[in-house]
């Protein structure tokens, strides 16, 4: 199955990505053998996953992630999916009260 996943760098960036196999997706980033991004900030621990039915899904959230802010992602790994519903709404609604 599919999986969108987030780890957390040793310089607490976090980095966003999907992969069939979230096991030996995991064991590449974290023997320096996975994205450039990461094996430059080892060592990294996972904080949050989702299977998704399909590929094509689990890509598509996996870019929509990407485009979050660091809060948002924040949020996302503390309270899942429910967490971020109506984020960008309520803080535009913050910023302008």
């Amino acid at each position: 199955m599919p999986y969108v996943y987030i780890l957390e760098c040793a310089d607490h960036t976090l980095y966003v990505g999907s992969t069939r196999d979230i096991t030996v997706r995991f064991a590449q980033h974290a023997s320096g053998h996975g994205a450039e991004y990461t094996k430059r900030r080892l060592p990294v621990r996972l904080v949050w996953s989702e299977e998704f039915e399909r590929v094509e899904e689990a890509f598509a959230w996996e870019k929509r992630i990407r485009g979050w802010s660091h809060d948002k992602r924040g949020a996302l790994i503390s309270g899942g999916l429910e967490a971020v519903r109506g984020w960008s709404r309520r803080h535009r609604s913050q910023r302008s009260g």
